[in-house]
C-alpha cells in the first residue's frame, strides 16, 4: 500500500488480487493523507488490531463507578476525531503534537491538552497491561502551564451565587464550595447520603478512587439542603427535570458571563475552599484531611503562601 498522485489529490494505492485499486484520501495536503491512509489500512488489510476508540470504550468500562470514568466521556469528545480511528501503533510523536496545535488553536489550555493526552496515554498502558495490545506507543504529552492561581473572593462568589439563573447550578455551587468536593463526586450526591442528624455528607460510594468519604455540613449549608429536600422530585441532591445532572459547566459560565467574572470552572470552588481555609490560618495538615490529599506535601505546595503565618517567622530574622 502507498501513496500516489491522482488528479491533484493524494490516493492510497494497494494490489487486491490481480487488479491494483486506488482510494482518494480527498486532500491534496500529504501529511493529511498520510493521517488518512493510517485509519484506512485496518479497513483494506482486515486488521484485527482494536482501535484506539475500541480500547477507549474497554477502559471506561473497567473503571466504571470511578471518578475518572466521567472525566474520560469528556476528554473523550476531544481525542475522538483525531485518534479515534488509529490503531495504537499508528500514532507517532508528529500526531501528538499535531494534536496539541490544533487544540491550542480553538483556545485550549495547556493544562487542558496536557491532561486529554495523559489520560489516552493511561488508556493505551491500561491495554498494554491487560494484553489487549503487545505494547503502548509513546505518547508526547507537552509541560503543562503553572497551576492556576484563580480562586473567588466572598464578594464573587456571592455575586456568582445571585447571578445563577437555575436552582441546580446554585446549589452546586453551594455544595462544590462547602464540600471542597470534585464536580464529580457532588453530581453524584443523593439524598440517602446526607445525615442531617449528624450534620454530614457521605461524598463516596466506596473507598475507591479520591476524595473524603465524610465531610460535615454547615448551618448554611444544611438549611439550603432542607428546602432542596422538601422540593426534591428524584434521588439525586442536583437534579434537573426529575433526573441527574452530568455536566454544570454552561449553567456555571452563563452565571459568571452574567456576574461579569472570568475564569469560573467547576475546579475553581474546590481551589477557593482550599484558599479560604489557608487564609483563615488553618493548618496544612487540617486542610490536606478536608481536601482528601494523601500527601500533606501537596497541599503545602499549592496552599502553605496563602497562609498568613507563611513565611512569618523566618522573615522576623531578618528584621534590623
Amino acid at each position: 500500500m502507498r501513496l500516489t498522485k491522482y488528479r491533484g489529490k493524494w490516493c492510497i494505492s494497494f494490489k487486491e488480487g490481480d487488479k491494483y485499486r486506488r482510494i482518494s484520501t480527498g486532500t491534496a495536503d500529504r501529511e493529511v493523507a498520510e493521517r488518512v491512509a493510517r485509519d484506512l489500512h485496518g479497513v483494506i488489510e482486515k486488521s484485527t488490531n482494536p482501535t484506539v476508540t475500541e480500547l477507549w470504550e474497554k477502559a471506561k468500562a473497567d473503571k466504571a463507578g470511578k471518578p475518572v470514568a466521567n472525566n474520560m466521556h469528556f476528554h473523550w469528545k476531544a481525542l475522538a476525531p483525531f485518534f479515534g480511528n488509529h490503531e495504537p501503533h499508528q500514532i507517532t510523536v508528529k500526531d501528538c503534537r499535531d494534536y496539541v496545535k490544533m487544540r491550542q488553536d480553538t483556545g485550549k489550555a495547556p493544562s487542558t491538552i496536557s491532561t486529554e493526552l495523559k489520560h489516552l496515554r493511561s488508556c493505551l498502558r491500561w491495554a498494554e497491561k491487560t494484553g489487549l495490545i503487545e505494547r503502548a506507543p509513546f505518547i508526547e504529552v507537552s509541560a503543562e502551564s503553572a497551576p492556576r492561581d484563580r480562586y473567588l473572593t466572598r464578594v464573587e462568589f456571592k455575586k456568582l451565587l445571585n447571578a445563577a439563573s437555575a436552582p441546580h447550578i446554585s446549589l452546586a455551587m453551594i455544595l462544590l464550595l462547602s464540600t471542597a468536593g470534585r464536580v464529580s463526586a457532588v453530581l453524584e450526591l443523593t439524598w440517602d447520603r446526607v445525615d442531617f442528624v449528624r450534620g454530614k455528607i457521605q461524598l463516596k460510594t466506596t473507598n475507591i478512587g479520591k476524595g473524603r468519604a465524610i465531610v460535615p455540613m454547615t448551618e448554611q449549608v444544611q438549611d439550603e439542603l432542607k428546602r432542596a429536600f422538601v422540593l426534591r422530585t428524584s434521588d439525586y441532591i442536583i437534579e434537573y427535570a426529575g433526573g441527574s445532572v452530568k455536566d454544570i459547566r454552561r449553567g456555571l459560565g452563563n452565571a459568571a458571563q452574567r456576574a461579569g467574572i472570568a475564569g469560573v470552572t467547576p475546579h475553581v470552588f474546590r481551589h477557593t475552599a482550599a484558599v479560604w481555609m489557608a487564609e483563615d490560618g488553618h493548618s496544612m495538615e487540617e486542610i490536606a484531611q478536608f481536601l482528601g490529599h494523601r500527601d500533606v506535601n501537596v497541599t503545602r505546595r499549592v496552599y502553605a503562601k496563602f497562609s498568613p503565618d507563611h513565611l512569618r517567622n523566618l522573615a522576623a530574622t531578618l528584621s534590623y
